[in-house]
């Protein structure tokens, strides 16, 4: 096992706000308790909770939206989930989060991506590479392997980029101003737009002029794609041509041709992608949510 932990890793599906250290999330629920703005018990065993559902899953999310709103917070969270990262060797991690807005606490998409930013400035524990946008990824990337396939040594060095995360639940224009804060913030590592969030709510064609947009910018684009059955979704999005797909696990048998013949990178089911020789992805997602941590996802993939 030692090898395994010493190996330089890539993340290139990794939520914020689902990477959160669950202790972190139940002082900041006691904390918010103690100021009566919740009732602990009450969520003490949603956080907790073993094998969530999908609809548990997002319940879930809807009470870290609760508990992560102000500046501070997300600071923290930032600063706590790059550092687990880099404490699993991780040298390259793309962090996917949402634009919050809460006026009542003076918080912008702005002010929330400023939050993040020094979260990432915050990390101590090793040094933070922010590369500008002009130099290619993939080349980084290369780099990365090239060096410590030369030197064998453990990387000091973690690279973090952004995907800035369309809500489904969002409209055409919030959407929008989601991709006009990422084109501002290139300089800042943010590389693409991810469309998530709850699959049971939204419709395809409300985000699809703010992914266009995206896309003619030079945006790179990955789509939570077939996380649960709907038919009106999943070729639209195929034929959109993402740079990735996320969960891709309700699939029609054309739709699988398509995604195999368009060689789009995809995180999940792994063994099924692996006997269909599809291209894919080995991504955490979310470690809170399963549970894990990046090294025993990986030791533990058929």
């Amino acid at each position: 096992m030692e090898w395994w932990v010493s190996m330089p890793k890539i993340e290139l599906h990794a939520h914020l706000n689902g990477s959160i250290r669950d202790s972190t999330l139940l002082e900041l629920a006691r904390v918010l308790g103690e100021k009566g703005a919740i009732v602990f018990s009450d969520v003490e065993h949603v956080i907790m909770k073993n094998d969530r559902s999908l609809g548990e899953v997002f319940k879930l999310f809807d009470l870290i939206h609760i508990l992560t709103t102000d500046h501070k917070t997300v600071t923290r969270i930032t600063k706590e989930v790059v550092e687990d990262f880099a404490s699993e060797n991780v040298v390259y991690l793309e962090l996917r989060t949402t634009p919050k807005k809460n006026d009542s606490i003076g918080m912008s998409k702005q002010s929330y991506m400023e939050a993040v930013i020094e979260g990432l400035r915050a990390v101590t524990a090793v040094d933070i590479d922010f590369v500008p946008h002009k130099i290619n990824t993939q080349d980084s990337l290369n780099s990365i392997a090239m060096n410590d396939a030369c030197d064998g040594t453990r990387r000091k060095k973690t690279y973090v980029r952004l995907l800035l995360s369309i809500d489904r639940r969002e409209t055409t224009e919030a959407a929008i101003e989601t991709v006009k804060l990422a084109l501002e913030m290139r300089g800042l590592g943010v590389v693409g737009i991810d469309l998530s969030g709850n699959p049971d709510v939204g419709e395809w064609n409300t985000f699809l002029p703010a992914l266009k947009f995206a896309q003619e910018q030079g945006l790179y684009i990955t789509l939570h794609c077939g996380e649960v059955p709907n038919r009106r979704e999943v070729q639209p999005m195929l034929d959109f041509l993402p740079q990735r797909i996320g969960h891709a696990i309700f699939f029609e048998e054309e739709e699988w041709r398509q995604l195999k013949s368009s060689k789009i990178p995809v995180g999940y089911p792994l063994t099924f992608f692996f006997l269909k020789d599809l291209s894919f992805l080995l991504l955490t997602c979310s470690l809170l949510l399963s549970e894990t941590k990046c090294l025993y996802h990986c030791w533990q993939t058929p």
